[in-house]
């Protein structure tokens, strides 16, 4: 199996996650926070462990305003939901995936928000000048999606932060974390979300929220309910991090990303990057040659994630997706991919594209394979031919 589906989730893992998950399991199994035997304080030092590597490796100041999710969607619905008042003006961009666009429609339609998306252009950028001139006095919140999880397309984060200046920026960085450098502090981020389960080679169910600090003030909790402190006290504790993460945390689920962290620190970002990039140029220089496919995004590899969208005229982007698996074992992502926004920036909606996103465990290799399968695919008379266009 080739394995072309990244973007969504890495696979394989990095080497000691399955063990790392079985052994918390099997051997350890306790809540953090909820006991003082040696198993719960185990399970607190595995959260711990991971609150600390999330600090470290993005730059934020303080670990305990680091707070875990179940998934980065999680995570920006508790920053949008907590953080927006009645009244206040938002900023994002046509690029989002649904994770943003879906709270922030529904806040809108509630009379809650004013919305503003800022159009990108085809390759799925922002004109930092647009940005520029829709702030407005009401502006509380400018959201922005790092990478463009149907383009490929990086945003200038930093540029982003400084022109933004005191108005909080909240960003996705679904598509970035754990394999573009982010410094929080630098980028005069307020709130980043995450996922582990993607460039950081994690387990799923993992995600989480860093807040900066004081915005606790503000930022309202999604769930509340038993943080194993302040047990006496029936309303939620106002500090980070218990106070966003009631409930049992998936602790088997951190023990894997810890040991996804170390991995990727080890490794380093920029070989990782590098290694990915590497194959996306061979697959990008090997798609243009491929008669009648159309490659969408960024033309090069600078300010882009490894991943590539396509499109055949012509061709069923279902139907090729699906000869791709069941003749040639090539797993790739098909349809607008939760970002119908994306698509109708880049001019694929509502057919979408198909998606190929070759990860750290990728070879040269599976590249050829891919272009060849995609090159015969593509050239056989009537089966992968749209009901229009027959």
């Amino acid at each position: 199996m080739i394995y072309m589906d990244n973007a969504a989730t890495s696979f394989p893992k990095a080497p000691g996650v399955p063990e790392a998950v079985a052994h918390y399991l099997s051997d350890i199994g306790a809540s953090p926070g909820r006991g003082g035997h040696q198993l719960g304080r185990q399970a607190s030092g595995i959260v711990q462990e991971a609150r600390e590597g999330i600090a470290r490796f993005f730059n934020a100041p303080e670990a305990r305003h680091v707070v875990f999710t179940l998934n980065l969607t999680e995570a920006i619905n508790l920053a949008l939901n907590g953080f927006l008042r009645e009244g206040d003006h938002v900023v994002t961009t046509s690029v989002e995936h649904n994770a943003v666009m879906r709270p922030l429609r529904h806040l809108e339609k509630d009379h809650r928000i004013d919305l503003t998306v800022l159009p990108c252009h085809a390759e799925g950028c922002i004109d930092l000048q647009d940005l520029r001139e829709e702030i407005r006095p009401d502006t509380a919140l400018v959201v922005i999606n790092h990478a463009s999880n149907v383009l490929g397309s990086v945003q200038p984060l930093g540029e982003i932060g400084k022109l933004v200046e005191d108005i909080p920026l909240l960003v996705d960085a679904a598509q970035t974390g754990g394999i573009i450098p982010i410094d929080f502090e630098a980028y005069n981020i307020s709130m980043l979300a995450f996922s582990g389960h993607k460039s950081f080679m994690g387990p799923p169910g993992v995600g989480g929220l860093i807040i900066r600090e004081g915005l606790e003030r503000r930022l309202e909790p999604l769930i509340r309910g038993g943080t194993g402190s302040r047990s006496e006290d029936e309303d939620q504790p106002d500090f980070c991090p218990d106070r966003y993460e009631s409930g049992t945390p998936n602790t088997a689920g951190l023990a894997g990303f810890n040991k996804a962290l170390a991995f990727v620190e080890s490794t380093g970002t920029q070989v990782i990057l590098r290694h990915e990039l590497e194959l996306m140029g061979h697959l990008l220089d090997g798609l243009r040659q491929i008669d009648g496919v159309q490659v969408h995004g960024p033309r090069g590899l600078q300010n882009r994630v490894p991943l590539v969208s396509l499109s055949v005229k012509g061709v069923d982007n279902a139907i090729l997706g699906q000869l791709l698996w069941q003749e040639f074992n090539i797993a790739t992502r098909v349809g607008l991919h939760c970002s119908p926004a994306a698509h109708l920036t880049a001019g694929t909606y509502p057919a979408g594209t198909v998606r190929l996103s070759p990860g750290y465990f990728s070879t040269e290799g599976e590249v050829n394979q891919v272009l060849e399968a995609i090159a015969s695919v593509v050239t056989l008379p009537g089966k992968v031919s749209s009901p229009s266009s027959s």
